[in-house]
Parts: C-alpha cells; sequence; structure tokens
C-alpha cells in the first residue's frame, strides 16, 4: 500500500537494504514511473517487503529486472539509488538468468510483430478443415487449393518475417537480412537438398552439405541474423565509405549464406528437432502427464514473458510431422483462463468489475489472455488458480484421446479448436473438447463455491489525508488519435489496476501526442522519451506513456518538442514517435493516460467513445 514520499533517501537506502546492498545490484534504470533494477539474486521475500515500504505501490517482476512501481516521485528515488549505488564495472553477466532473459526477449520482439499474421493464417487454415469436413468435393476445387496456399504462405516465408523483425531487434541492415534469408528458401536450394537427400553429394569449398531446407524454419535465419549483426559491426569502420554501399551486402552474403548452409542452418534446425522429439517422446509415454503439465502453467509462463521460447518447438513440430500435441494443451490451458474470467463476472456483486472480467473474457475468446490474467485472474488470485488446475486436469484427461493441432494456432484459444480436426486422428477433436469443457467449466464452478477472492484483497487505494479537490468541471481532451480501450486491458497491472491512478488508454493510429489541456510539463525522459507528465493549470498531474516497456527504446523512436517546466496550451504538439519502429522492435503501441492524482477527485468520467481525436473530451472530472 502506497503513501507519500517524503524522504527519498531513506526509501532508497531501504530498497537496497531489501536486495541484499550494493554487491547483489547489476544494473539501475528509471522510466515514467518505476525504478528498475537487475540483481545477480533476488532475497528472499524481497519483493513483498519492498511492495510494502511507504512510497511503493507494487512491485513487478517481468523480463529479468524488479520494477518498483513508485509514480511521480520515481525520479527522486532514482537519483537517491544512484548515489547509494555504483554500477561502473559490474559484469552483468554473474546473473544467472541474464542469458534466459536475453533469449525470451529476442524470441518475443522477433514474433510479437507478425504473430497475429500467422494467427490469421491459423484460422484460415481452420476454416478450410470445416468446410472441407461439410463439402469433401471441395477440396478438389481451385477455390480450395487458392486459399490453402494463402494459409500456408506466412509459414512458407517465415524466415523472411525473422528476417525483418530479428534486423531490427538486433540491429542491422533490414535489406542484407533479408537476402541473406530469401537465398535459404531459393528454389534451386531446394532442388539441391532434394538431390542430397537421394543420394547424391554435393559440396561447398570441398565440404558436403546437409539436406537440410529452411522453409517454416525459426532459429536457422535467427541465428544467421544475430551473427550478421556482428558482421556487419565489425565490417562498418573497415570499408571506406565510398565502396561501403557496395561491398557490405555483397561480403555479407558470400559469408552468411555459405556459413548458414554449412553450419549454422544444420546445427540449429537439428537443435530446434531434438528439442522437439524430447517433447514428443514426453508426449508418446505419458501424454496425460505432458497435457497436466502444459494445463497447469502454461498460463504462468505468460506472466512472466517467457511463453514465446516455446514457438521453435511447436513450427518445428509442424515441420517435421504436420502436427503438433502442445498447442492442443496450450488451448485447453487458455480456455482455464477464459472460463475463470467468466465465473468471475458471474459470480461478483462488484459493478466495475463485471464489466472488466466480461471485457476480459471476450478478448480471452480470441486467445489473448493478459486482460484475463492481469485485470481480473491474477489480482484476486484465487480464479488464477481455478483456472490453471482446471486446465491441468483438462489436459490430462485430453492427453488419452492423443490430441494435436494439424495447423498452426498464433493465438490458440476457442475459436482455433477446430485446428484438431483430422480424419487420420478421429479422437484428437474430441480430446480438445473434453479437454476444453473442463478448463472452461471448472473454475466457474470452483468461483460459484469457493468464491471470487474479492473479500481478501486488499485495497490499491492510497490512505491520504489530502481534502478531496473541489471543481466545478475540468475536461482533459484526448492527447492523440487512435482506439479507445479500458485501462483493465492494458496487460501491465501497475496500469491495468490502476495502481498508478485512474485513466484510460489508446491505441494511437497516428503518431503525434498533444497537449490535452492548458498547463506545464512537469516530466520529460531525457534517454528514451517514451513518455511525459503534465499539470494543467487546475492542478490535473497526467501521465502519458507510449507504449509498454518503450523505456527500453533509446535509438530516436521518441522525439520530445518540449522541455521540463514549459508552458503548454491545449493542442500545443508535446512528442512524436516512430510507430513501426515501436512495433517491429516487439513492443505493444496501448498507450496509458493516467490521472496520477486520481484519489483526489470525487468524480472522473471517461469517454465513451472507442474512437478518439484531439478534439474529443476524454476526461470529465467534477467534484
Amino acid at each position: 500500500m502506497s503513501s507519500k514520499v517524503r524522504d527519498y533517501t531513506k526509501l532508497a537506502h531501504d530498497i537496497l537494504n531489501e536486495l541484499g546492498g550494493e554487491e547483489n545490484i547489476v544494473t539501475v534504470a528509471r522510466c515514467a514511473t518505476r525504478l528498475r533494477l537487475v540483481t545477480q539474486t533476488t532475497p528472499e521475500g524481497a519483493k513483498e517487503r519492498i511492495a510494502k515500504l511507504p512510497g511503493v505501490i507494487t512491485v513487478v517482476e517481468k523480463g529479468g529486472q524488479i520494477q518498483i512501481v513508485i509514480g511521480t516521485h520515481v525520479d527522486k528515488v532514482y537519483d537517491a539509488f544512484t548515489q547509494l549505488v555504483k554500477t561502473d564495472g559490474k559484469v552483468t553477466t554473474t546473473d544467472k538468468n541474464s542469458i534466459l532473459n536475453r533469449v525470451i526477449a529476442t524470441m518475443s520482439a522477433v514474433f510479437a510483430p507478425f504473430i497475429y499474421i500467422l494467427a490469421g493464417a491459423g484460422i484460415l487454415q481452420g476454416c478450410l478443415i470445416l468446410l472441407t469436413l461439410a463439402f469433401p468435393s471441395f477440396s478438389t476445387t481451385g477455390t480450395y487449393q487458392i486459399f490453402s496456399f494463402i494459409s500456408w504462405s506466412p509459414f512458407a516465408f517465415l524466415p523472411i518475417f525473422i528476417a525483418i523483425t530479428a534486423s531490427q531487434h538486433f540491429r542491422c541492415n533490414l535489406y542484407i537480412a533479408v537476402a541473406c534469408c530469401a537465398a535459404l528458401l531459393s528454389p534451386t536450394w531446394s532442388e539441391l537438398a532434394m538431390l542430397i537427400k537421394s543420394g547424391q553429394e554435393i559440396d561447398l569449398f570441398g565440404i558436403a552439405l546437409s539436406e537440410t531446407t529452411y522453409g517454416s524454419t525459426v532459429l536457422p535465419p535467427l541465428f544467421l541474423v544475430w551473427l550478421l549483426s556482428y558482421l556487419e559491426r565489425f565490417l562498418e569502420p573497415r570499408l571506406h565509405s565510398v565502396m561501403k554501399p557496395l561491398l557490405l551486402p555483397l561480403i555479407s552474403m558470400i559469408v552468411m549464406v555459405p556459413l548458414t548452409l554449412l553450419v549454422v542452418g544444420p546445427l540449429t534446425a537439428n537443435a530446434a528437432h531434438y528439442i522437439a522429439d524430447s517433447y514428443n517422446w514426453l508426449v508418446n509415454i505419458a501424454p496425460s502427464i505432458a497435457g497436466g503439465i502444459i494445463g497447469a502453467v502454461w498460463q504462468v509462463f505468460v506472466i512472466f514473458g517467457v511463453h514465446w521460447g516455446i514457438t521453435p518447438v511447436v513450427l518445428a513440430n509442424f515441420e517435421m510431422y504436420g502436427r503438433d500435441s502442445f498447442q492442443a494443451f496450450q488451448t485447453i490451458a487458455v480456455i482455464g483462463q477464459v472460463g475463470a474470467a467468466m465465473g468471475f463476472y458471474l459470480k461478483t456483486k462488484n459493478k466495475d468489475m463485471k464489466g472488466v472480467s466480461l471485457s476480459a473474457f471476450i478478448t480471452g475468446l480470441f486467445g489473448i489472455t493478459e486482460p484475463a490474467i492481469y485485470g481480473v485472474n491474477l489480482r484476486y488470485k484465487k480464479p488464477f488458480i481455478y483456472g490453471c488446475i482446471s486446465a491441468c486436469v483438462g489436459g490430462i484427461v485430453a492427453g488419452f484421446f492423443s490430441p494435436y493441432y494439424f495447423a498452426y494456432a498464433g493465438l490458440p484459444g476457442p475459436l482455433t479448436i477446430v485446428n484438431g480436426i483430422s480424419p487420420l486422428f478421429p479422437t484428437s477433436f474430441i480430446g480438445i473438447v473434453i479437454g476444453c469443457a473442463i478448463g472452461f467449466f471448472g473454475p466457474i464452478l470452483f468461483i460459484q463455491l469457493l468464491g471470487t477472492g474479492e473479500d481478501k484483497t486488499t485495497t490499491t487505494e492510497c490512505e491520504d489525508d489530502t481534502p478531496k479537490i473541489l471543481l466545478e468541471s475540468v475536461q482533459i481532451t484526448s492527447p492523440m488519435t487512435g482506439d479507445v480501450v479500458e485501462l483493465s486491458q492494458v496487460p501491465d497491472p501497475a496500469f491495468a489496476e490502476k495502481l498508478m491512478g485512474d485513466g484510460i488508454a489508446i491505441i494511437p493510429t497516428d503518431n503525434h501526442v498533444y497537449a490535452p489541456c492548458d498547463g506545464e510539463v512537469s516530466a520529460v525522459f531525457e534517454s528514451s522519451k517514451h513518455a511525459i507528465g503534465l499539470v494543467s493549470n487546475d492542478g490535473v498531474e497526467l501521465l502519458i506513456h507510449v507504449g509498454l516497456d518503450t523505456v527500453n527504446l533509446t535509438n530516436n523512436e521518441f522525439q520530445y518538442h518540449v522541455k521540463l517546466d514549459q508552458k503548454v496550451k491545449k493542442g500545443d504538439l508535446l512528442m512524436t514517435f516512430d510507430a513501426d519502429a515501436i512495433k517491429q522492435a516487439g513492443y505493444p503501441l496501448i498507450t496509458p493516460i493516467i490521472i496520477l492524482n486520481s484519489a483526489q477527485y470525487q468524480q472522473i468520467t471517461v469517454t465513451e467513445k472507442t474512437r478518439i481525436t484531439p478534439q474529443d473530451d476524454l476526461f470529465t472530472i467534477k467534484q
């Protein structure tokens, strides 16, 4: 529970003590509202103890960081903390989780920008499955053939998508990366690989080539681009500026493509196949155990952001066998949280939470569980636990029916269960349906019998003796153009649970941020420029936070057009941002707009519009 911060040095000192002292601190950073720390180890119970310190709103562990949510005073706490801790010269490799966290961050950055492309293609494949079942002769038509190759194209050319996003993540030349990965998909190489597979030996520099092909592969193009980034950094300062535009792509292609064909491709492709085979071994000998484990822990993986790491395994299964059991069990885990949100909706008496849980349920139908997890289930704990238990049981039962997905689902969920239909595996779909039914109705039953957990939830309101501000009416307009979404749908608990204050979120369709009122710039963040703070002339404190975790972006994705303490008029341009670069880096653009001192007002009304422009009112603040 938070309270006013008065002694920032003491708070910084207390945080440092709870985390084991200066020697345990690896890096120190801050964003608009959070102190972000990486430690070598996390002392047991430190997160809970820090969350109770005066001035701390909550603590979030994410992406290998301990994120201490403080609010607008974070700059002062950060300054005090950096006076106590000198991080220069510390060895970050001593962090045992650092490599894993970097791998997970890379997977997220690479796959997140195009996951909806794969999801759309997977839904199209599911529709073709249903049409073929209803009209068997449809599979012989030209219409089927056309839509079939459309649905498979994103997977056949997956290395190109990876080249685009990975080049952004590793900061190397996009076009060179695409050229190198395109070479792996050349029809000529496919023909050569077929000859090698038939027994003919083909060599490169006297070394026999492997029969590995690269359509639908993940690790070979990913490692190619990663190594390319090092090669480019080596060549850049050594090539003459006049010849660099020609020599850089030339040398990169003649080095990286052969290196991939000879070493990188076979090693990484075989590694992905080996991991997939290890998982499949467990499924073959004990499918119910595999299903129970995935059902129980998959959504826990989602919370910690490690779920992206399984993508190469799933795609390797589709590449090798044309089917995958992991996504079948994963769907049951997703539906467990969807059922928990519905159970909460049916049980709760809180009108606000009814709206939040219903919205989370609808979003979950599309395989997106973050609103359900952060907005409802994890917030009250019991629904999340019931969802995991029910999904575990559903996975165990489904395991007896040999469930598989026969078409990739970018976002496994209720709409993708048709991907489990195949005449060759008649029990597969039955098992998935039974498992999903248990996963969905189980938490509903648990919640009706055992409650939602609301009675044990502590309030997040700030205990503040500041008198309520009395205002006739203050209008705050939208700072940007875009789609309005409830704060509960922001996949970040500090915003979704309104720990920073009341507000709304916008998914921008423009790249400009304007002043929503007359006032003064109260906070800027010079390193990343990802957020801005304002205080209106009426005393309303606002935070506009463009995207989530965008504090990590420091490559000119954001640009300020105002300075700290500058007076602004409503409609003045505050900042601009490169939306494409942010999305390509793997960060969501959803923008929370928070009234930081909302506890001081008696009534805050948010707009009912779903689309908004800077000419529209976003908040109405009254006595």
